[in-house]
């Protein structure tokens, strides 16, 4: 604080002044000079120094004077980190060991440094050896694209003793190769690596004037999802997820890892998952070395397809990485997305070549011109005529004179400076002057001279041969690594493993987890709701937790399924106290949580008389028995269930009786009303759907499965649950039709020949290899027509006609036999490929045709709209003052 400051403080608090005049006097302290300005020059040297890269080469300046420094050192050989470390002391003001670490960084990108030594893993996240232990020299990629002194603009170091790069001269887009994170002073940035190969392939379509779109490429792999990557910009998004695939049968490997994580990071995530219950896992075995190798070992009964989408759901197996363009341009942060990066890298690479063109043309053109100098000197001996000088004036008098009848023909004057090199001319080199190979050095250089200028004049189509030498040279082995696919959304309460366990106290009106003395209802997960339903037609959904109150009289509670159409709930209720009796079939799919619904009409005294929850949308048959009441004839009566239709859960419902009922009694179980599930498969995603999305597979009933077969002869059936992954090579998928034969033809590694099988699936719970196990054999075609056709196309052999083709009916050529048959060999000719046709029309026999199943009321039927118009509330709740029917 200043002087001035000082004495303004002694005056605001000067003891003369009475304390209540100090305590309504507000205190104000002014802070001028040198301080208000502090903080904006360390957030200013925080951005421009330290965390953020420059547009222009891509790099923050500890790595550009990593990179500098290297370049001094270069003598081809490794030289230790720690003596590279010291000399970018020289440059760097900051500490020895934030440059390794930056410097390690660099490394561990394989881009830049040619690394020996341990220099860390990415996988594991194990730190590099000290830097005394390791070395390393610029990569041959490094010295080709990053270097360039006589382009490159200098500026001093810090300390004013050495002369660093401003800018290195980098013809690439290094920035995106790399990409870049820095949190800076009130604001950050985050550039995701992005493929060599891609970056280069972008930037030969901006320079042709072709749009393009390019996305990250992790080098830990893994699989993402780019749908909202936003090129990077501010509030984009990318998903990344671990690659997990069913090892053995209780078992899964990790093979890929999510960028930003390591192994160590994804087992503690999953470790801490399973003490939250959130998964339920065995044990984990990490065998990552060279490759990422994590073992999870699933305890029994423990479905692999679930624990999958829960290891997504609850993990690090999924993270979502939030991208933000921020570089420094012209001095300050500018925000961009990737494109726009890589179309000013490019720019700014074209600009870097036809300065470099322009310099080697005009050291080409000096060469040229003292070549043709020095040729025209020696060859008119034009040495001789300074024989006789006696000063240094009159020789390059004489010389000049001497020259003047030889110079028309070259491009510029002839200065003092050029004659003086012709004075340094030794004599040996004159006695030995071979006009013929001096004329071959012009002639050369005159061809060189015109291919730059060539390349000047067409300096785009120069650019993109300059990125496809690049490609060429260093693209191999850097192809894409992280596989770009849509992620379908988890959703958690579908994958949690349930293992606390729900409780209720039906009289009082409580559910919880805490109330063990109570009646037991369900296994469920902290993230689980529970749906409950009161004698006094109340319903309530409200989320698991220790203990939570209700309502009185509780005649059902469950875990509550969202969006679940498949459960129905079957319920009578007596209108009011003596009132009129109703029923109705309704569907639960969505409410708001914790709050109250009444089912019944609301009428002071209404109950349920009769409930009913059928998870599959069973329709069951009930005997009505009524109070005998005045002339009453018909005191028992049945109801069937399956003649209502299913409505929306406000509806008023059907009348059944407007006498007192004396009780309900079950006559016979229900069967579903529902029609069978048409379901999808999305092969965006991967999926099975239920909502349209994709192929259609079919409808299916409760014991249909699904087919499956594999490029490497697997074939297996499965129920078919929404939670289902599928392996890349899956080549059939279909429903599943027992009594339909499949039909192969493969490649039997032992024998060498083509051999044909037709076969029924044996076990529908086990998984099946239907050829051969040698590892030569292969698939060839499958088919799951009844009557499929092949066509064997031969091999033309030298000297004879080409055989026709073949066309064979599989059917005939071959019985259904056991599917470990070997089958019958196809041919002993060479075959050169073999093509599945159209197969022949086939009928089903009468007995196996399906027979429809009762069908369910639509859509608009379901949600209560045909007999008595219903008004939707709260996502599906409805009311219906419409007049009712009375079945009896």
């Amino acid at each position: 604080m200043d002087i001035e400051n000082e004495h303004e403080h002694e005056e605001l608090y000067n003891p003369s002044e009475s304390s209540e005049h100090q305590e309504q006097q507000e205190v104000i302290t002014k802070v001028s000079g040198m301080y208000k300005d502090w903080f904006l020059d360390y957030a200013s040297y925080v951005i421009l120094e330290r965390a953020v890269p420059a547009i222009e080469d891509g790099l923050k300046p500890v790595q550009r004077r990593i990179l500098h420094s290297m370049k001094d050192l270069d003598d081809g050989r490794y030289n230790k980190v720690a003596n590279i470390v010291g000399h970018t002391m020289q440059y760097h003001p900051h500490g020895d060991a934030s440059i390794a670490d930056a410097m390690v960084q660099i490394g561990q990108k394989d881009l830049l440094i040619d690394m020996q030594g341990n220099w860390g893993n990415i996988l594991t996240g194990d730190r590099a050896a000290a830097s005394r232990y390791i070395e390393a020299r610029l990569s041959k990629f490094a010295l080709d694209v990053v270097y360039n002194p006589k382009v490159t603009d200098w500026q001093l170091s810090y300390d004013g003793r050495k002369k660093e790069p401003i800018n290195l001269p980098v013809k690439f887009p290094l920035l995106l190769a790399q990409g870049a994170e820095g949190i800076a002073v009130g604001l950050s940035t985050k550039v995701l690596p992005h493929n060599f190969i891609e970056l280069i392939d972008a930037s030969i379509k901006h320079l042709k004037g072709k749009k393009f779109t390019i996305y990250p490429d992790f080098p830990t792999a893994g699989i993402a999802d780019f749908t909202n990557y936003n090129d990077g910009n501010r509030g984009g998004k990318a998903r990344v997820r671990a690659k997990i695939a069913q090892h053995e049968k209780n078992s899964l490997v990790i093979t890929e890892i999510p960028f930003s994580t390591t192994t160590t990071s994804l087992i503690d995530s999953i470790l801490k998952a399973n003490d939250k219950g959130k998964i339920k896992i065995k044990k984990i075995e990490d065998n990552t070395a060279a490759e990422v190798e994590i073992l999870i070992h699933l305890p029994s009964g423990i479905s692999p397809d679930k624990t999958i989408d829960a290891l997504y759901a609850f993990t690090n197996c999924e993270v979502s990485i939030s991208p933000l363009g921020c570089v420094i341009e012209d001095n300050k942060p500018n925000f961009i997305g990737v494109s726009e990066m890589l179309r000013r890298s490019t720019d700014n690479t074209v600009e870097l070549l036809k300065q470099e063109l322009e310099i080697q043309l005009n050291e080409l053109q000096e060469q040229w011109h003292f070549a043709s100098l020095e040729r025209i000197f020696i060859e008119n001996r034009i040495y001789r005529e300074i024989e006789e000088e006696e000063t240094w004036e009159g020789v390059i008098s004489a010389i000049y004179k001497g020259l003047q009848p030889h110079i028309t023909h070259l491009k510029r004057d002839v200065t003092e400076e050029d004659i003086v090199r012709l004075t340094e001319i030794r004599i040996k080199r004159i006695s030995k002057f071979d006009i013929d190979k001096a004329q071959q050095r012009i002639e050369a250089l005159e061809e060189d001279i015109a291919a730059v200028k060539h390349n000047l004049e067409h300096l785009v189509a120069y650019a993109i041969s300059y990125f496809q030498r690049l490609k060429d040279t260093y693209g191999k082995g850097r192809e894409r690594k992280t596989e770009m696919k849509i992620f379908d959304d988890i959703e958690a309460t579908k994958v949690v493993i349930r293992n606390t366990k729900l409780y209720v106290n039906r009289e009082e009106g409580f559910v919880g987890t805490s109330l063990r003395k109570d009646e037991y209802v369900a296994d469920c997960a902290d993230i689980d709701d529970v749906i409950c339903f009161m004698a006094s037609g109340k319903m309530m959904i409200t989320r698991v937790d220790s203990k939570t109150f209700v309502g009185k009289d509780i005649i059902h509670v469950a875990v509550f399924k969202k969006k679940d159409k498949r459960t129905i709930y079957n319920m009578i209720y007596q209108d009011g106290r003596g009132g009129t009796s109703y029923v109705k079939r309704f569907a639960v799919t969505g409410v708001t949580r914790d709050k109250e619904y009444d089912l019944t009409q609301g009428k002071k005294g209404s109950k349920v008389t009769y409930f009913s929850a059928n998870p599959n949308g069973e329709a069951e048959v009930v005997t009505i028995l009524l109070r005998q009441a005045g002339s009453i004839k018909k005191l028992k009566f049945d109801l069937n269930f399956a003649d209502l239709l299913i409505k929306g859960r406000g509806v008023k419902g059907n009348v059944v009786t407007k006498y007192n009922i004396k009780r309900i009694e079950l006559k016979e179980q229900g069967v579903s009303t529902l029609k069978p599930r048409k379901i999808w498969f999305d092969d965006t995603v991967q999926r099975l759907n239920v909502d349209g999305r994709g192929e259609l597979l079919g409808e299916f009933k409760g014991e249909d499965r699904l087919l499956i077969v594999t490029q490497k002869g697997y074939i297996k059936t499965l129920v078919p649950e929404m939670t289902l992954h599928f392996d890349s090579d899956m080549i059939v998928l279909e429903k599943w039709e027992p009594k339909k034969p499949i039909s192969a033809i493969y490649w039997e590694g032992d024998k060498e020949r083509y051999y044909v099988k037709r076969f029924l699936i044996e076990s529908a719970d086990r998984e099946d290899l239907f050829i051969t196990d040698h590892p030569k054999s292969r698939m060839e075609i499958v088919s799951t027509d009844y009557r499929p056709i092949a066509e064997v196309v031969y091999s033309k052999i030298r000297g004879k006609d080409q055989k026709p083709n073949w066309e064979v009916n599989l059917e005939e050529f071959i019985a259904i036999k056991g599917l470990k048959a070997l089958g019958n060999q196809l041919t002993t000719e060479k075959i050169k490929q073999i093509n599945l046709l159209d197969p022949l029309p086939y009928e089903l026999p009468e007995e196996e045709a399906d027979v429809p199943d009762a069908e369910e009321a639509t859509e608009d039927e379901a949600a209560g709209a045909a007999n008595g118009e219903t008004i939707e509330l709260d996502d599906d709740f409805s009311e219906d003052n419409g007049e009712q029917t009375s079945l009896f």
